[in-house]
């Protein structure tokens, strides 16, 4: 019994760019599908049950949920990523702050510009101010 052998060659060129393009499609489908499941997540102006709908929609009929969401609130994603983007690198920032000041306490620096701002306000003379640099250097 002879069978039919598919080899490379038997599939055209176009076939393969329109199996890479339906590739990529699905691939940016994915990626958009949880992008707004993510949002809807994320924004917290929504009540749970406008979550819960939105979420419904999206998941039971996920073409038409997707681009209604997209089209009714498509506008306020792109802040509520730079909301939660900008809220994370506060927090690692605020991290490396508590971490790296953990061991030190306050800089000499630190201390000196807290006194020259006191000196520059009229709250200690001259003397003073000399007195305490030398504490904070010695």
């Amino acid at each position: 019994m002879v069978g039919h052998l598919n080899l490379a060659y038997d599939y055209p060129v176009l076939g393969a760019f329109w199996t890479a393009m339906w590739v990529f499609l699905w691939i940016m489908w994915v990626i958009l599908l949880f992008r707004v499941v993510l949002d809807i997540f994320r924004d917290d102006t929504m009540s749970g049950w406008a979550k819960t709908g939105w979420l419904i929609f999206v998941l039971v009929l996920p073409f038409l949920g997707v681009f209604v969401y997209v089209i009714a609130r498509g506008r306020e994603m792109g802040g509520r990523e730079r909301q939660h983007a900008r809220a994370q690198q506060e927090q690692v920032e605020r991290y490396i702050r508590e971490t790296a000041g953990a061991g030190a306490g306050t800089s000499e620096v630190e201390q000196l510009a807290k006194l020259s701002e006191i000196r520059a306000r009229g709250d200690i003379t001259d003397e003073e101010f000399a007195r305490a640099k030398e504490k904070i250097l010695h």
